[in-house]
């Protein structure tokens, strides 16, 4: 792993739920380097792993498949998707 590559538990940044503006879509960054997407109803529709670089994210779910994505001004752009991170309650 180069030195510009980071796994997700050194980049609290990114980790956290991220979920489009009508909830439909769900994507959770975990800290061990795993994602977990929902949609709609049907949960851990795609799991995998993902690395960060810099601001730009790769993605490789569990059957291979492979996607990126890029945090602009603290909103994630995954593919042809918008997310914002959820916030938590208090």
């Amino acid at each position: 792993m180069s030195e510009d590559t980071h796994p997700h538990e050194n980049r609290t940044d990114v980790v956290g739920m991220w979920v489009t503006a009508d909830g439909h879509i769900r994507q959770e960054l975990r800290a061990d380097g795993r994602y977990d997407e929902a949609r709609g109803n049907r949960i851990s529709a795609y799991t995998g792993r993902y690395t960060v670089t810099g601001n730009h994210v790769d993605y490789v779910d569990d059957t291979g498949f492979t996607a990126t994505g890029d945090i602009r001004d603290g909103v994630l752009h995954h593919e042809h998707l918008v997310l914002h991170r959820e916030e938590t309650q208090a």
